[in-house]
Order: C-alpha cells, then sequence, then structure tokens
C-alpha cells in the first residue's frame, strides 16, 4: 500500500493540498502552467503530505500540469481526482504514473438530492459504480482514494454501504466531505465514529475529511473530524476554493501545532512556510488575502490597542498565542536600500523564503535596485512583491516595455504604451475617460480582444505616499474570468501590468485549448 500512514500511526494527521484542483476552481483563480508548478514545488518542500494536482479529464492542461507535477515531486503522494467514470480513472492514471507515490481519487454522489437530481441514479446502481470503478483504479495504483460527494446530506445507513463497498473493491482512503458546507461540528464528528463503528472493515482506510465554508465552519469541521477518527485533512493554501472556499491549511495547522492539549496529533508540515506558500498561491491567483487573515494576514500579529501594545512590551504570550516567527514572519522589515549588494539581497530573499536561480536573482536584484532610487524606504512587503511580480510575468507572451500618461483636468487623457509581443515591439496612442481607462484601451488596440473588465482594485503594499501600488484586475471573457496582479510605484504602471497578467492568462488558456483541438 503506498498509503502515507500506517495504521499504528494512530496520531499523525496527513495533509492533503488541492489548492491546484479545488482552489483552482475558485472563479478566477485559474493557474498557468508554470505557476501550478510554482506552487506544487513549495507544498512539496514544506512537508504537505499529498498534492492534488488536478483533475486530469478536465483539459489537455489540466493533464500536462498533473503530469509534470508527478514527474517533479520529490516527497509527496501526486493524486489526480476522476469521476467514477472508466475514462476519466483511466486519464487520471495515465497522469499520474510517473510519479513516485501515485494516487488516483475517485468521487461519486451520494446523498437523495444528488443522486435525484444530478446522477439520476438509484441507490442500487450507485453501489455497483463504486465496486467497479475503484476496482478500475486500484489495478491501475496502490494508492487510491474514494469520496462520497456530499456525504454529510446522506444517510448514515446507506453511507454505510457505500464505504463498505468501496473498501471491499480496494480503496485505501476514504473521504466523506462536507461538499457543501452544511454540517455542523458535532454532527461531523458523530458521523465519523459511526462509520468507523459500523463498518466491519473500517480498519483497512484512513478516513479523511473535507469541508467547505459556507457557513464560516469548514476549519472547525475538519478538526471534529479528526476527532471522530479521520486522519486526513483536505484543505487548500489561504483556504481558496469554490464559493466560499475550503478548509485553510494554514489554520489546521496551526491549531494543531498550538492546541497540542486538547489536539493531541502530529502533522508535518514545515510552519514557517506556511507565510510564504500564502503569498505564493496569492500572487499566482491574484486573489488577495484578507488583512485579518488567521495566521497569514497581514494584521494577524499587529497590535493597536493601547491595552494589547501595553501587554506586548511586557510579555508577548499575553496577546499572542504563537510567535510571528513560527509562520514564517519576520520581526525585521526596513533594512535594505540602494546601496544593498547582491549578497545581502540574496539572504535577505532567503530570509522572506524565497530561493530564486542565478537569472532570477540577478532580474530581481536589477528591479530591486530601480526600486531603491525611485522609492527612499524598501520594506519587506515591496521585495515580495517584487519578486513576485517577476515570477508572475516570467513566462508572459505579452509585456510591458513602457508607458507614457498624459492626464489632469483639462482632456482628453491619453496613454502611449510600447508592448513586447512574442518579441515584437508595438507602440500604441489611445484616449480614454481617465488615465486608467487610457491604458487600458491602449492594450486593447495593441492585442484585440472582448474581454470585459470584471473588477479594478487598488491598494498600497506599505505605507507612505511612495508606497507600491498593488492593482488586480478580473477579465472575463464567455464566462471564464481571469484575475492578474500587477505592482509598481506608479499606480498606472501597476494597472498596465494587472491587466496584461489577467491577459496573458486568456492568451495561454486559448493556448492550450488550441493545442487540445489540433490533438
Amino acid at each position: 500500500m503506498n498509503s502515507p500512514v500506517s495504521a499504528s500511526d494512530k496520531d499523525r494527521v496527513v495533509i492533503f493540498d488541492t489548492t491546484l484542483r479545488d482552489g483552482e476552481q475558485c472563479p478566477g483563480a485559474s493557474m498557468t502552467f508554470e505557476e501550478k508548478l510554482e506552487v506544487a514545488d513549495i507544498l512539496d518542500t514544506m512537508g504537505v503530505d499529498i498534492i492534488e494536482a488536478g483533475f486530469p479529464i478536465a483539459s489537455v492542461g489540466d493533464f500536462e500540469s498533473v503530469a509534470e507535477v508527478a514527474r517533479r515531486a520529490r516527497n509527496a503522494v501526486i493524486a489526480g481526482l476522476a469521476r467514477a467514470i472508466p475514462a476519466d480513472i483511466a486519464r487520471a492514471g495515465e497522469a499520474v504514473r510517473h510519479a513516485r507515490r501515485p494516487r488516483i481519487h475517485t468521487f461519486v454522489s451520494t446523498s437523495p438530492i444528488h443522486l435525484a437530481h444530478q446522477m439520476r441514479k438509484s441507490e442500487e446502481e450507485v453501489l455497483e459504480i463504486i465496486a467497479a470503478t475503484v476496482a478500475q483504479a486500484r489495478n491501475l495504483v496502490d494508492d487510491v482514494e474514494w469520496s462520497a460527494m456530499d456525504a454529510t446530506r446522506t444517510p448514515l445507513a446507506y453511507l454505510a454501504r457505500c464505504v463498505d463497498a468501496a473498501i471491499k473493491a480496494g480503496a485505501t482512503t476514504i473521504n466523506l466531505p462536507d461538499t457543501v458546507g452544511y454540517a455542523t461540528p458535532d454532527e461531523y464528528r458523530a458521523m465519523f465514529r459511526t462509520m468507523r463503528e459500523t463498518v466491519a472493515n473500517a480498519d483497512k482506510a484512513v478516513f479523511s475529511v473535507h469541508c467547505h465554508d459556507d457557513l464560516g465552519l469548514a476549519v472547525a469541521n475538519s478538526l471534529a473530524g479528526v476527532e471522530g477518527g479521520a486522519r486526513q485533512v483536505e484543505c487548500t493554501i489561504n483556504g481558496l476554493g469554490e464559493r466560499a472556499g475550503n478548509a485553510a491549511l494554514e489554520e489546521i495547522v496551526m491549531a494543531i501545532k498550538t492546541r497540542g492539549d486538547v489536539l493531541p496529533y502530529t502533522v508535518g508540515v514545515e510552519t514557517t512556510m506556511l507565510t510564504r506558500a500564502s503569498k505564493l498561491v496569492s500572487a499566482v491567483t491574484s486573489f488577495p488575502v484578507q488583512y485579518n487573515k488567521a495566521i497569514v494576514g497581514r494584521n494577524a500579529f499587529a497590535h493597536e490597542s493601547g491595552i494589547h501594545q501595553d501587554g506586548m512590551l511586557k510579555e508577548a504570550s499575553t496577546y499572542e498565542i504563537m510567535t510571528p516567527e513560527s509562520v514564517g514572519v519576520s520581526k525585521t522589515s526596513l533594512v535594505m536600500g540602494k546601496h544593498s549588494g547582491r549578497h545581502a539581497f540574496r539572504e535577505k530573499l532567503k530570509a522572506l523564503g524565497y530561493d530564486l536561480g542565478d537569472n532570477a536573482l540577478e532580474d530581481a536584484f536589477r528591479r530591486f535596485k530601480d526600486l531603491a532610487d525611485r522609492k527612499k524606504d524598501v520594506y519587506d512587503e515591496d521585495i515580495e512583491a517584487l519578486v513576485d511580480q517577476g515570477i508572475l510575468t516570467a513566462h508572459d507572451r505579452v509585456k510591458l516595455v513602457s508607458l507614457s500618461i498624459i492626464a489632469g483636468t483639462r482632456g482628453p487623457q491619453r496613454a502611449t504604451m510600447k508592448l513586447d509581443i512574442g518579441g515584437v515591439i508595438r507602440t500604441e496612442e489611445a484616449e480614454g475617460n481617465g488615465p486608467v481607462d487610457a491604458t487600458f484601451n491602449a492594450i486593447k488596440a495593441l492585442v484585440p480582444h472582448e474581454a470585459k473588465l470584471e473588477l479594478y482594485q487598488v491598494h498600497a503594499v506599505t505605507e507612505g505616499t511612495d508606497a507600491q501600488a498593488e492593482v488586480s484586475v478580473r477579465l472575463d471573457a464567455n464566462g471564464n474570468p481571469v484575475t492578474g496582479r500587477g505592482s509598481d510605484p506608479d499606480t498606472l504602471v501597476a494597472s498596465a501590468r494587472a491587466y496584461l497578467s489577467a491577459l496573458n492568462k486568456l492568451l495561454a488558456r486559448g493556448e492550450r485549448l488550441h493545442a487540445h483541438a489540433a490533438a
């Protein structure tokens, strides 16, 4: 069996990350091939036990990214998702076959409402489907996970029959998800206890939780499921996911690490990499992390109340139940400037969790020097935004070369833009109802498209009038939204970078579709 946990390891909780699959299903959060590899690498490095790399049957692009993650992974089990359909399972098996530790994760609905309106199958027909498809998956890999979609709205007696059928067919992990975020902690805990007590061969599989946050209970439910006997938690970085999202990996891990007195379990994740992973996923998906987000939010270790500040000065543990360093937050912020050299810059990047190759380091250092010439104080957040911008644009087909703006009360506002489009430099001038509109019109003139602008959002990376602006832009093309992010001390340049980031994602998606058609 390839399962990462043995039956005797009762207190070990396996972390199953589905940022690349369930997280990417969040509208507008799609990642490019290269971005998925970046995320997979950091997950593998930080000690995530299982990485669900994607849904191979969904597209050629998804298949290729799962296959490449499978080839590159050094430590983690690599899982591919498959519906309970023979073609899906075969495709998933093909995608993960090069992994050192491959897994097929197959699922089928079990609740009455899903069987009646989505599956249009009887209970007996679904039992037959479970037996056949799990057996098919087990013939391809030794490690098979089976999920009962909408388990929390499934009658317990029928759910037990389904679990029994899956284990008999060869499933090594049984996932009972709260698919629609409906359960409460007591209900969820009791469901796992019932399954483990009533299913005769329950000891032959690891039970897993997968909770959505529709009622804000995803983390609480996940931990309750562990108390009920589950030993795998499915979660995502930053809680990314469909609708209200999934249980947040960083919150699950730190709850177990911090409250060992009531949660006597162990996890293998290196917690000092949590903040870096959060920022990377935020950068590549262009989904900002809310300031008051637990563990990784900007304000998670900030204290403004006088009473809190007084307590912190006397003894940090009065108001901090974990240290900033334990999750990768550096206490030192303002240490870099225009006189800093390459060695100091490299060490600063290491402290912030970046490990860049020589070419990427040289490019980041050049842009750091440019920023230091324009901005008096360079903060850690500035450096992170600068490096993340480089990661985002490294493989872009369309890149910003220069931008000049004429703006003010006496219109019209005009933008003159120069772009590198596949190695060809082109220039365009355009007018608009304001400088941002003029900038975006220039891009449309240079790269014609029909995508609609759904979101334009600006916030400052740090304090001060010379702070870098970080801009998020969401474009929608035929019901397929993508989000881009850009940063620069000039808000209009940051706006152009964000728009181009989103546009490049649309272009990359179009290329994958063309490749699929050609195949």
